[in-house]
């Protein structure tokens, strides 16, 4: 990428910054904005699928180190630390508790592609995990809260519809139709100079998704800035923990540093965008959930732009150590 590999947590801040004030200035746009980020993100997930060969996101699933230590580390760490972490610094806050937690027990099924692929990590490992980080998340989260919180969470069957179809099957099966009917008409140039600039646009589609992410939400954040002290120490103690534990089971397990970088961001990126519909429905007269969940992503993007780029600067590192230094 161009400048936006050199400022990736400018631009973030920027995009949210921008996104608080239009919402703030025209209350119109604060109400219907929201209604765009599944699209951005839906558009930003077809170019990282463009780049991707789909026979080779079925051979992953044989990686079975890469598989199981993601999931074990999603599914029964983060959950317990996360708990951890709430009742550590939001004892006596079940509302800040129970966001947190959403939050916590949901990896993301959209842009940790796009850091993944910005670290020049395998988006095709990375995205062998995606259907049963989204299919888990869905049913796990439920028992989370009952087995954490006391209470049982239900919501509505169509968000699991829509997030599968919206995440995974449009973009996945366009981005394919597209590599075939470009192929067959003979533009196969076209679509590599189409290639050629993905990070970029998938770099600007995530802003556009921050931007209409922090318009919808952006007042009532500004409303309860102090939540904000509540949720950003244990957030970042979780970031720090999961990158080193990732980072070190990676290398534990010898998967190469494309591998590590994808295991890195499936067990940090949160999905807040689906927690947040979720909790909308489910808790609709306790915006505290929903407001943590919007404080969420304000904290994480900036967090993984720069582990972004510490980890691009590590695997050209590995690389240019040549296989022994790759294989470590």
């Amino acid at each position: 990428m161009s400048i936006f590999s050199k400022l990736q947590p400018v631009f973030i801040m920027l995009a949210a910054a921008a996104g608080i004030v239009t919402g703030k200035a025209n209350p119109f746009i604060a109400q219907h904005s929201g209604k765009f980020t599944g699209l951005f993100l839906m558009t930003m997930l077809f170019f990282v699928f463009l780049t991707i060969n789909i026979k080779e996101i079925t051979k992953s699933f044989y990686n079975v180190r890469f598989s199981l230590s993601a999931l074990i580390i999603n599914f029964v760490w983060t959950p317990l630390f996360a708990l951890l972490l709430s009742k550590i610094f939001m004892a006596g806050h079940s509302d800040l508790q129970t966001g947190f937690i959403m939050l916590m027990v949901t990896p993301c099924t959209d842009w940790y592609l796009i850091f993944t692929g910005l670290a020049n990590g395998s988006t095709v490992l990375g995205s062998s995990i995606l259907p049963l980080n989204l299919v888990l998340q869905i049913v796990l989260l439920p028992v989370y809260l009952f087995l954490f919180m006391g209470k049982i969470i239900s919501f509505d069957g169509t968000i699991i519809i829509k997030s599968i179809v919206f995440v995974l099957i449009i973009p996945l099966v366009s981005a394919n139709l597209i590599k075939i009917m470009f192929n067959k008409i003979s533009l196969k140039h076209i679509l590599e100079t189409i290639l050629t600039k993905s990070d970029d646009i998938q770099f600007l589609l995530l802003c556009l998704a921050i931007i209409s992410m922090f318009a919808s939400q952006g007042a009532l954040l500004l409303e309860h800035l102090e939540i904000f002290l509540n949720v950003f120490p244990p957030l970042m103690l979780f970031f720090i923990f999961n990158f080193a534990l990732a980072f070190f089971t990676g290398k534990k397990l010898r998967l190469p540093a494309s591998g590590i970088i994808p295991l890195i961001f499936t067990t940090s990126a949160r999905n807040s965008p689906v927690a947040l519909a979720i909790a909308a429905i489910t808790f609709p007269l306790q915006p505290v959930i929903s407001l943590v969940l919007v404080i969420g992503p304000l904290i994480e993007l900036p967090v993984l732009a720069v582990n972004s780029i510490l980890l691009k600067k590590w695997n050209a590192g590995t690389l240019a150590k040549g296989p022994r230094g790759n294989a470590d």
